[in-house]
């Protein structure tokens, strides 16, 4: 498998380059050269394959030059203790994706990458730093899931007053190999300084870079298991290629999910469910692509106003290939609020923010789906409902919090506060 940055097809790199460069030279994001496909026995067998063995299969044809079949083995068997349940809430099914120590779905990139890093890093002596920008769980998840990692020094950026304190302690409060930069300014800005530190010629001469965002290749490749995994139950119980409702900011989790598609997952649709950030809603609709800043929302993670990862799925799809795949709807806070109420009360089953987007877009275009689907649209449940106590406890009552993020909350919070200057993290790197 090789893969050629989405600026210049010219240039092939191996995974292990493509991992831990993160970025392409020329700035661009890595992608394969041609999507693997899962064999006959393998999609026939989604449906009833374990978790970690359809994580085997998902991930292996995309690696394997570079990481041993039993290493991998290793790795997946590591990574994911937990699953992704499928389950019944009233006339929807919601994947739910916050059972890692981190209770959001970054727990299945990261957790891979860390351990995939471990092994492609072995016997280096120069150190690995880790850049990502964050516009709330994936700080927390690369910190969880790189905390300790010998080799490995994590830098993450956030913009400051934009997470909630539960997710800046996640951030924040590990300390170790792990610093976290509080940036005045938006998530948009935060990414921006990663992309500039990347190109920086300064850098790149003193230290060994890569990133854990979502525009790392890395990141995509195992989320797409879920996807996978899911598709396979619900064509098992329900006959049809599923269709997913998938809250979405930087557009990572959608373009894993489009990779399982084009593996060959039985998966018939996609709804990008964003905020108001709506730059890829509005682009599905007229076909002109274009970047605004970002605003800020209830569903911090998703306040994303110029996605990375649209660059990907203009790489492997026209806009015609993806308005027959993608539908595209915007979610307002009131809306997000109004879900979150409505679905504890209807079903007792309760919504993140981000899920609430995810689920209020289905409702907003089930006249669009085929009848079959209309009450059979798989809502991608992106983290914990006590992750965001502050926005959904009014709405529902106390919610139980997770072991794991009881704990997260006794952390305190250590982060140095910079401007949206390139210098500045220069300064701190």
């Amino acid at each position: 498998m090789r893969y050629y940055s989405t600026r210049n097809k010219n240039e092939a790199a191996s995974f292990a380059v493509a991992a831990l460069a993160g970025l392409a030279p020329d700035g661009g994001l890595y992608v394969p050269e041609e999507v693997p496909r899962y064999s006959a026995a393998v999609k026939s067998s989604l449906g009833t394959m374990a978790f970690t063995d359809i994580a085997f299969e998902t991930i292996r044809p995309w690696v394997e030059a570079d990481i041993p079949g039993p290493v991998l083995e290793e790795i997946v068997h590591s990574a994911y203790p937990f699953t992704a349940p499928l389950v019944k809430a009233g006339d929807r099914l919601v994947l739910e994706l916050f059972h890692g120590p981190t209770a959001a779905f970054k727990d299945f990139g990261a957790r891979f990458m860390a351990r995939a890093f471990s092994y492609l890093r072995r016997g280096e002596e120069k150190p690995l730093r880790i850049l990502v920008a964050t516009s709330g769980d994936t700080g927390g998840a690369v910190a969880d899931g790189f905390y300790g990692v010998e080799g490995i020094t994590v830098t993450v950026l956030y913009p400051k007053g934009r997470v909630t304190p539960l997710q800046e302690r996640q951030i924040a409060g590990l300390k170790g190999n792990i610093t976290a930069l509080a940036v005045e300014g938006s998530f948009d800005d935060c990414q921006r300084l990663v992309k500039q530190a990347f190109g920086d010629e300064d850098l790149k001469k003193r230290l060994v870079l890569s990133s854990a965002n979502s525009i790392n290749i890395s990141r995509l490749i195992p989320q797409a298991l879920y996807y996978a995994a899911a598709a396979g139950r619900f064509l098992a119980d329900y006959a049809l290629d599923a269709c997913f409702s998938v809250p979405s900011g930087n557009f990572g989790n959608l373009t894993a999910g489009l990779y399982a598609y084009k593996m060959g997952a039985p998966i018939g649709r996609f709804i990008a469910a964003t905020n108001i950030n709506k730059t890829v809603p509005d682009y599905l609709e007229s076909g002109n692509y274009e970047t605004r800043l970002s605003q800020a929302t209830l569903s911090n993670a998703m306040d994303v106003g110029a996605p990375s990862n649209f660059e990907r799925m203009e790489a492997h799809f026209s806009w015609e290939e993806m308005q027959g795949l993608i539908l595209g709807a915007s979610v307002t806070d009131d809306e997000t609020r109004e879900t979150i109420s409505e679905v504890f009360s209807s079903w007792g089953y309760c919504l993140d923010p981000h899920s609430a987007v995810g689920w209020r877009a289905s409702e907003k275009l089930a006249d669009k789906l085929a009848d079959k689907l209309k009450e059979a649209v798989i809502v991608v449940s992106t983290a914990h409902p006590a992750k965001f106590a502050e926005t959904v406890e009014p709405l529902t009552g106390p919610i139980p919090v997770p072991p794991s993020l009881q704990k997260a909350m006794e952390r305190s919070v250590e982060a140095r506060t910079i401007p949206v200057e390139l210098d500045a993290l220069k300064g701190c790197l």
